[in-house]
């Protein structure tokens, strides 16, 4: 008679119910995994068999055969440790087979029986919490499953000898209290930039619509201190958003202490990455950095220094805010909507246009430089500027605490972003909170240009080729525009603004 236990795979964020058989049976003493195992997976026999024995049980010299169902799905990672050792103990009788029906079982095994924590708990424990179960996990997971909902029964405990402790009622395990990660302290402030008004002024528009952002200065402008200054003027997630994002870190097994955070992430590979490490991919399909980056900003430093394949490999998340992983065997899809940030020099030796400098190499320089970044990918960038070198002579001249605080920026975020939430949610635009996530005929809408904007857009569109996909990108940074002015109808000096950070870009 075979005994089971309910565990998950994982496909992307989804977690599909998998179902742990195990039967003893005379024979040739041997343990047997089958059901399409990684090797992680079939490497757990040599830590069921140590915790075993750690907690005071042998395996009986008999032939065991593990099947994990259904048997065509790839299983991966170390999670089944737990529910092979909990369906093995309850086939020889150690715990009642039917006490654990109810449950999903996830976690990983240490020589000596503790449980180790696993990636993927928070997805499990609301896919259990969807299917009417309880989940059993680390005790270390045990804050993070407790998102899953206060309804949810969860069992998270140090041991496989705790574990046996509290279902046979000698020692119950405390429920878990779902956390909060604290406020970082010391953020980084808009108030330590000096200067740089202009890229303040576009740092401010990008952050209230959510647009992409592209920065071109000299080395030491303040390019990388803007970026990393945006999520200081974000706003923070909302309860949806937070789920999302924190179950993306759980499979990424980034989740620090199962303590979820409401600040939106920020990333910042190095240009050396690869095409898996930046969209996801590898052995296990893993997320990349633009998926780790959903709902948050994806800054690329030193942007033309990024191979051009990898890079392309970015157009079609920026377009439809997902990613999807194709393999022979499977096809994975990650959550990708992220707010993509740029900076680079004008040109290899960075001081193209710097006042006083002249390239040896003149204009082929920057021209070379530049032109490593595909026409395309540039096209889904909203807002180009460029960012002038701010000499020690100016800075010294400026004093200290003259930029206005990231507090006072956010505030103004705020409430364009709350306009535009408003506004889709009264269009029936469901999923879009912003005016970059509109689509091109709901923002035609919303922005509808009088007949002197329409006059301004079309001089723009044949001086400078606009493509499509530029003009309604050009009608987004209006419309943002327009709402950080708390104005309902969007004007003619809204759309020139918006077209010179547009032409600002193709001008390049």
């Amino acid at each position: 008679m075979a005994t089971s236990i309910a565990t998950v795979a994982f496909e992307g964020i989804r977690a599909v119910p998998v179902d742990v058989q195990v039967q003893i049976s005379p024979g040739f003493p041997r343990f047997n995994i089958v059901g399409l195992p990684d090797k992680a997976v079939g490497e757990s026999r040599e830590r069921v068999r140590a915790a075993l024995i750690a907690s005071g049980l042998a395996l009986p010299a008999k032939h065991i055969s593990v099947n994990l169902a259904p048997a065509d799905l790839p299983k991966e990672g170390s999670h089944y440790d737990l529910p092979i050792a909990l369906a093995l103990m309850a086939a020889m009788g150690a715990i009642p087979a039917d006490m654990l029906d109810k449950y999903f079982v996830l976690g990983e095994l240490a020589l000596d029986g503790r449980i180790s924590r696993v990636p993927g708990i928070l997805p499990a424990a609301i896919a259990a919490n969807g299917e009417e179960r309880g989940i059993i996990c680390p005790a270390a997971c045990g804050p993070e499953a407790a998102w899953a909902g206060g309804e949810i029964d969860i069992i998270a405990v140090e041991s496989l000898f705790a574990l046996v402790n509290h279902l046979a009622g000698r020692q119950i395990a405390a429920r878990p209290v779902p956390q909060k990660a604290l406020a970082v302290e010391g953020e980084e402030d808009l108030a330590d930039i000096k200067g740089q008004e202009l890229a303040r002024r576009a740092l401010e528009i990008a952050a209230a619509g959510g647009h992409n952002f592209l920065m071109v200065g000299p080395p030491g402008a303040g390019k990388s201190m803007l970026a990393q200054r945006l999520p200081s003027i974000l706003p923070p997630l909302d309860p949806r958003e937070m789920l999302d994002v924190s179950m993306i870190a759980s499979i990424a097994g980034t989740l620090r202490n199962g303590a979820l955070s409401d600040r939106r992430p920020f990333r910042a590979p190095h240009h050396s990455a690869s095409m898996a490490a930046l969209v996801g991919g590898g052995h296990n399909a893993r997320p990349g950095e633009v998926s780790l980056a959903h709902n948050g900003v994806l800054f690329l430093d030193e942007l033309p220094e990024f191979q051009p394949q990898v890079l392309d490999s970015l157009r079609q998340p920026l377009e439809s805010g997902q990613t999807v992983i194709a393999r022979a065997n499977a096809k994975v899809t990650y959550p990708a909507r992220v707010q993509l940030v740029a900076a680079m020099n004008p040109c290899k030796c960075g001081m193209a246009g710097t006042p006083g400098h002249t390239c040896r190499r003149g204009d082929k320089c920057a021209a070379d430089y530049q032109g490593r970044i595909s026409g395309p990918f540039l096209d889904r960038i909203d807002i180009r500027i460029d960012v002038p070198a701010v000499s020690a002579a100016d800075m010294i001249g400026r004093g200290g605490g003259e930029g206005e605080a990231s507090a006072s920026v956010a505030a103004r975020v705020a409430r364009a972003r709350k306009i535009q939430r408003d506004r889709y949610l009264a269009l029936g635009a469901e999923g879009v909170f912003t005016n970059a996530a509109a689509s091109s005929r709901i923002i035609e809408a919303v922005v509808d240009p009088d007949a002197e904007s329409r006059a301004l857009l079309l001089r723009a569109a044949e001086a400078f080729s606009l493509s499509a996909r530029a003009y309604h990108r050009v009608l987004k940074v209006a419309r943002t525009l327009a709402d950080l002015s708390g104005s309902e109808a969007v004007k003619k000096t809204h759309i020139a603004e918006a077209l010179s950070y547009r032409l600002n870009m193709t001008a390049a």
